[in-house]
């Protein structure tokens, strides 16, 4: 049924990330198909605020991250699994939704976070990627 998963990450919180990415392997293991396991760096925003930081930042930022997922998926995807690595940077959801398409995947997996006060005006990226994907999504309490 699926071919080709892109799994999401926040790194940030390993409990949660070990859950999704568990659930992923499962799907990966049951359907025979490769994980796009993904973490994305955040861009800053509004470019004045770029400006306070150095101008390899970003870029040291994106490298630290690949090295995080990297070591994160050694250490959690057995090695039966094919799966390949994505550190995007952007807009997380908007950067999920463009890897969704790069990958030609058939299922995003992905945490739902506990909401804040803020999420109800705005919307996590969880559900931001629910309501434009494109295919299925799979969100992980």
């Amino acid at each position: 049924m699926y071919r080709e998963i892109l799994v999401s990450l926040d790194l940030g919180d390993k409990v949660m990330a070990e859950k999704t990415l568990s659930t992923a392997i499962d799907y990966a293991k049951v359907f025979g198909c490769r994980l796009h396991v993904m973490t994305v760096v955040p861009d800053y925003g509004m470019a004045i605020v770029g400006g306070f930081f150095p101008k390899e930042h970003e870029q040291q930022a994106i490298q630290h991250m690949d090295g995080l997922l990297h070591a994160f998926t050694k250490a959690h995807v057995p090695a039966d699994i094919r799966h390949r690595h994505i550190v995007g940077h952007g807009s997380i959801y908007r950067e999920i939704l463009r890897y969704a398409d790069v990958a030609k995947a058939d299922l995003i997996i992905l945490a739902a976070a506990t909401p804040g006060p803020e999420d109800f005006l705005i919307g996590p990226n969880a559900a931001r990627v629910v309501r434009h994907a494109k295919i299925s999504v799979l969100v992980v309490r």
